[in-house]
Parts: C-alpha cells; structure tokens; sequence
C-alpha cells in the first residue's frame, strides 16, 4: 500500500528535493506541499494523509508547534520530520514523531523512516500496551508511560514516572516490539523511551549519560558502541 504523504517546507528547492528523493525511495505518493504550517493545517484537516514530511525551522508556528496541534485531531497522520538541525530532536520525540531525518537526506535513510510506516510493518510491530506483573496482579502498561527498561537475569523490569513492575519478556524481545515507538537500545541492560529523555549528557571516553523526565531525574548510562547510532537517532 502506497502511504499518501505532505511534504511542509518554506523553501521551494527542498520541497522539490525531497518530493525527488521520496520517488527514489518509493512506498510513498506526495500528494500535496505546503510552504507553511497554516497552509499545512489547512490541508491537513481536508484530506486524509498518512504521512506529514515536516520542516521544522518555518516562519510563523514552527514545525514542531504543527505538531502539537494535530494531537488535537481525531485522526493524526504520522509526522516525520526533516530539518537541517538536530538540536530539536527530543523535543520532536516529546510530540510523537515517527521519525527525525536531519538534512541532507540519504535515500536508504528514508526507505528505512518509510518502512517504520508501512500498515503491514505496524500490524506486525507496533503495541500500544505491554503484560505487565505487580503485587500478583497482571496488568496492561501503556507503552507511552514506560520511560525505561532495565533487563534482570531471563526478564525486565519496566520503570513509569513513579512506579516498576515485572515483565517475562526479555529485554530483546522487548526492543523489537518497541522500536517503531520510539524505544532505543542503549546498553546492554536499558532500554529507553526517548521520548522521556531530557537531557544528554558528554561523559570521559565518548559515552554518553541520559536524563529522564521522571521525578528522580533517574540517569541512564550509553555504552560506548551505542553513542554512534543513538546519536544518529537523536540527529546529535
């Protein structure tokens, strides 16, 4: 299936380098473009895309601000954004995005946003809720509410805002289910919710240290052959 996509830039020349690049990178059909976030409000709200290419530095509201407003709607395309800066990358994360391509865009790298997007990979892939266990009891957590995973022995230990509790399934098995939701593997041990991070932290010998949104500012450490890609996902 085809994905109908909106491509939102303020310059002309990358709207059409990007309309280029997605026919190279096939799966997607762009079937609008705006110049603005009102135009692209506008758009949005008459026809039914599944996919938003959205700039982020645009005059007026700004892309990531768009983003805000279209959880307002009661069916919200995936936004994937495409900015020559990575400095907005948890702050993109914070509103759901799918993706965060940072400028120049390779070909390869788009398949690979596109993919995340396809119906048959998110039928497959995508969870909305997790089996957890607490105090005997089995319960459904919501993946949105896990801002990390940490693996002990054969199962995983799921961490909310306040509160942890035991899953069965393994830290592996884990990291594949939640991936497209914007889960990343950064040591051995954690998984991590970048959505939930808040700060990223320079450590001696390259590695990095991660600050969660949680009330006790928990730290997750990076382990050094992981810097590389987190970065690249974090467009650091």
């Amino acid at each position: 299936m085809t994905l109908k996509a909106l491509v939102v830039d303020d310059e002309a020349p990358a709207r059409s380098e990007l309309r280029f690049l997605l026919e190279e990178a096939g799966g997607v059909e762009v079937v609008g473009e705006a110049s603005n976030s009102t135009e692209a409000r506008q758009l949005i709200e008459a026809i039914k895309y599944d996919v938003v290419f959205l700039d982020i530095d645009m005059p007026g509201l700004s892309g990531v601000e768009l983003a805000e407003t279209l959880t307002q709607l009661d069916r919200q395309p995936a936004i994937v954004f495409v900015t020559a800066h990575g400095e907005h990358a948890v702050k993109a994360f914070e509103v759901a995005a799918a993706d965060y391509l940072v400028k120049p865009v390779e070909v390869g790298r788009l398949r690979q946003a596109i993919a995340r997007l396809s119906p048959a990979e998110s039928a497959g892939t995508r969870i909305e809720r997790i089996p957890v266990e607490k105090a005997g009891k089995k319960l459904l957590l919501q993946v949105e509410d896990i801002f990390y995973i940490m693996a002990k022995d054969d199962y995983s230990y799921l961490h909310t805002a306040s509160e942890r509790y035991l899953s069965t399934i393994s830290l592996a098995q884990l990291e594949r289910k939640l991936e497209p939701s914007g889960f990343f593997r950064v040591h051995r041990r954690y998984l991590v919710n970048l959505a939930q991070v808040s700060e990223v932290v320079p450590m001696y010998g390259g590695t990095l240290l991660l600050t969660l949104k949680d009330g006790q500012g928990t730290q997750i450490p990076v382990s050094r052959r992981r810097v590389p890609s987190l970065k690249r996902a974090l467009g650091l």
